[in-house]
């Protein structure tokens, strides 16, 4: 396995920052010049000739990387995802935190709409589940919908996720998703290109999205409207050479515009799991004989097997509060106990 990167303590780590500070928006070039000169001093220089970058910017950003705990990858250095060696335009530097060894195993990006439905939120937490208990490491970008939804499937099956950042590593973007970025880090990845103190803006998304394909053997998009940000990652993999695979949707619903084109230009359908595993030749883990359910989700299934009911009946029903059922009903999609229909409903398997 690849080791664990480069310390921020380490004298040659000034220089790797040095570049990314200047050229983490343009990492063709950069890359250009590190292939042809190998030293990022050297490389920096033919870039940007005659830069001043101030000291106390470059001790700043390796303070926050030492701070964060965080692991340095340079550009074909050790540690350095050697899928991401094969982009065209790799990142100069990766800051990571968590296991950045979990970036060089077998991988696929659940991406969709930060809007999505009931339905695909369901999907994508499933679908993430089932390839997390194949060993595949799903991988996304933390944001809210479909994002969330696939990291939070990983990590409830006991499986690893990595998160993609379009913000400098001292940031969670969105700022509610803190603690689930933790938990993403403690059991995976989490990791970005930006210097630390980068906000996320508009432009740095397209950017991370080739990062979150390139990581990858194949992207499923799951729910996206025409112009969604997870059709940019589609055709980045497209690109890169990465297997793109779509959810197919109801054709009246906004967010089935994206899965469908993809569909209609020859991407593979995703129905189940099984779809997404045999990019690697694997078959979805057998599931475990039932085991008794807790109270509080037997009661759950009981309702369902009565009549389907969203959420939000449900809750009414059991009486009780609708964050607190959603724990229960995520562990009782992954464990197949419980589906969501097209419809937003519930129903008892």
């Amino acid at each position: 396995m690849p080791g664990t990167g480069l310390d921020p303590n380490h004298l040659e780590a000034r220089a790797w920052i040095a570049l990314q500070i200047e050229l983490a928006l343009a990492p063709e070039a950069a890359v250009r010049s590190l292939r042809a000169l190998g030293d990022p001093r050297r490389a920096l220089a033919r870039e940007r000739p005659g830069a001043k970058l101030p000291e106390s910017r470059i001790d700043a950003a390796r303070d926050a990387f030492r701070s964060a705990g965080a692991s340095l990858l340079p550009f074909q250095g050790q540690g350095y995802p050697e899928r991401l060696l094969r982009i065209a335009d790799p990142p100069v530097l990766l800051g990571v935190l968590g296991d950045p060894r979990v970036l060089s195993a077998p991988s696929v990006a659940i991406v969709g709409a930060r809007a999505a439905s009931v339905y695909g939120l369901s999907v994508a937490r499933s679908l993430a589940a089932s390839l997390a208990a194949a060993g595949v490491v799903v991988v996304s970008g933390l944001a809210r919908g479909v994002d969330a939804a696939a990291h939070e499937g990983a990590l409830a099956a006991g499986g690893c996720s990595v998160a993609v950042q379009a913000c400098g590593l001292d940031r969670v973007y969105p700022a509610a998703h803190r603690g689930l970025a933790r938990r993403i880090a403690a059991r995976g990845a989490v990791l970005s290109e930006m210097p630390p103190g980068t906000p996320p803006r508009g432009p740095y998304f397209p950017l991370r999205n080739r990062i979150i394909s390139g990581l990858c053997a194949a992207v499923v998009v799951v729910e996206a409207r025409h112009r969604s940000g997870s059709l940019v990652t589609a055709r980045h993999a497209l690109a890169q050479g990465v297997e793109v695979l779509a959810v197919p949707g109801p054709v009246d619903v906004p967010t089935s515009e994206g899965p469908n084109a993809l569909l209609r230009d020859g991407a593979a359908p995703v129905l189940d799991a099984s779809d997404v595993l045999a990019v690697f030749g694997l078959s979805p883990a057998e599931r475990p004989a039932p085991t008794p359910l807790p109270a509080s989700q037997r009661a759950i299934v009981d309702a369902l097997h009565h009549e389907r009911a969203s959420a939000d009946e449900l809750a009414r029903r059991l009486r009780r509060p609708v964050a607190e059922l959603a724990l229960d009903l995520v562990e009782l999609e992954i464990g197949g106990r419980v589906r969501c229909d097209r419809d937003g409903r519930l129903r008892a398997l």
